[in-house]
């Protein structure tokens, strides 16, 4: 046993029952501050002969393996992994340049059929997969912590909660592309996976106490099969105070300067908001400038900006202009399902009734069980549902729709008895 799972073992999770300690501190006093890795700090992987020795000793080690990925955000374009961390027993840890080493597909391999272990999942996977790592199992200590009723699901927060120790989580938010990488950065890393195979089997032991083991799996299995999530449709409108930009001539410009921002951002491998902010693009939508005087005055135009680039973010407002008006952007875009709920009451009150019943019964029914109530059921599916109830409307038909929209087993199993019931509700006064 680890000094982890020793800790873990005397903690309040394994000794009592109800719901997991809710003040992040663990019984018997305050965490224990985790300085170093066990082996120390690990010489980072950047050729392949290193990358083949580390590939044979984890194919070589045994039980789960314990995965992370440092990416750049808000520093480079895209969300490429700059470092991926590994730790599994008989191999220790290792530190994997994914800039000197950019194929790991022969390391997946050599993991396959192997359970991965990793925190918040669906936000590794994507860059992990993009170098050839796809883990065909998983186990998510994030989510887990959350079927476990966990307030705070965080990885340091769980590593206190869980097993009594405090991660020093400072550089979290630094800018892994930089070569070489500090000390401290990479002691930091390879805390990230120090503990996670104690967490996971401490969070196992506790779902299983608790009941939910096999839900947590069904989840788990459903990430690991997930195909990747397909592009954005307009991306452009996702720019933060598009809700100030009404008419569709000023839509246009947003999404001119947006995408000449973004093929920027890509040729500079930077972060787009430090090409443009947000808040620039939507100052020059409103005021529609008519040339690159007006554009300087506006907020994020004129500071420390060269003639330059002044002229491009003007060329660009100006190709908006000029378009046609049947090459404008409609206001709003064409989803696919129901309205906003906030219409449902004038558009559809008996579907209003619907939801609010169905709310009210998913809401009550993640109470009691602890957790949140997206991982009961999704909104999106709720919503969907009331808006268009399966006809007839029967046990094994409301299943079925919830089961075409995604949910799993067991949550069909828990919330369909309440959504027939809700479903049945009429509007009041009708």
């Amino acid at each position: 046993m680890t000094d982890a799972q020793e800790t873990a073992a005397q903690t309040s999770l394994r000794t009592t029952g109800g719901a997991p300690p809710d003040n992040g501190v663990p019984a018997g006093g305050l965490p224990t501050p985790l300085l170093e890795p066990r082996e120390g700090i690990p010489p980072v992987v950047a050729d392949e002969e290193a990358l083949a020795a580390v590939t044979a000793a984890f194919a070589a080690g045994s039980g789960p393996v314990a995965v992370d990925a440092e990416r750049a955000s808000g520093y480079r374009y895209g969300q490429r992994a700059y470092l991926v961390q590994l730790r599994r027993e008989g191999a220790g840890t290792a530190l994997i340049d994914p800039v000197g080493c950019p194929d790991l597909s022969g390391l997946g391999e050599a993991l396959a059929g192997t359970e991965w272990i990793l925190h918040a999942a669906t936000q590794d996977l994507p860059c992990l997969r993009d170098i050839g790592m796809r883990p065909t199992r998983l186990f998510d200590t994030e989510l887990a912590g959350r079927l476990a009723g966990f307030p705070r699901v965080g990885l340091g927060a769980m590593v206190e909660s869980v097993l009594g120790y405090a991660l020093e989580k400072g550089h979290s938010a630094v800018d892994w592309s930089t070569r070489p990488l500090p000390e401290p950065w990479l002691r930091y890393a390879a805390l990230d996976v120090e503990l996670l195979v104690d967490l996971r089997d401490a969070l196992e032991k506790e779902l299983d106490r608790q009941g939910k083991l096999e839900w947590a799996l069904e989840e788990f299995d459903a990430i690991a099969s997930a195909p990747p999530a397909p592009p954005r449709k307009d991306p452009w409108r996702r720019t933060s105070g598009m809700h100030k930009v009404r008419r569709r001539r000023q839509m246009a410009v947003v999404r001119e300067l947006w995408n000449t921002r973004d093929r920027i951002a890509q040729r500079r491998d930077v972060s787009p908001g430090k090409v443009l902010g947000d808040a620039a693009i939507v100052e020059a939508a409103l005021a529609l400038p008519t040339g690159v005087q007006a554009l300087t005055a506006l907020p994020g135009f004129g500071q420390r900006m060269g003639r330059r680039q002044l002229e491009q973010w003007q060329a660009a407002v100006d190709r908006a202009k000029a378009l046609p008006d049947n090459e404008l952007p409609q206001p709003g875009q064409s989803v696919a399902g129901p309205p906003p709920p906030r219409s449902w009451a004038d558009k559809d009150p008996a579907a209003a009734a619907r939801l609010s019943a169905a709310r009210t019964a998913v809401t009550a029914l993640a109470e009691e069980l602890n957790m949140p109530q997206e991982n009961l059921l999704s909104p999106d599916t709720v919503r969907r549902v009331c808006w268009e109830p399966p006809a007839p409307l029967t046990p094994d038909a409301v299943s079925a729709a919830l089961t075409a929209l995604g949910a799993r087993a067991w949550q069909v199993t828990l919330t369909a008895p309440l959504l027939v019931q809700a479903l049945t509700v009429r509007a009041p006064g009708a």
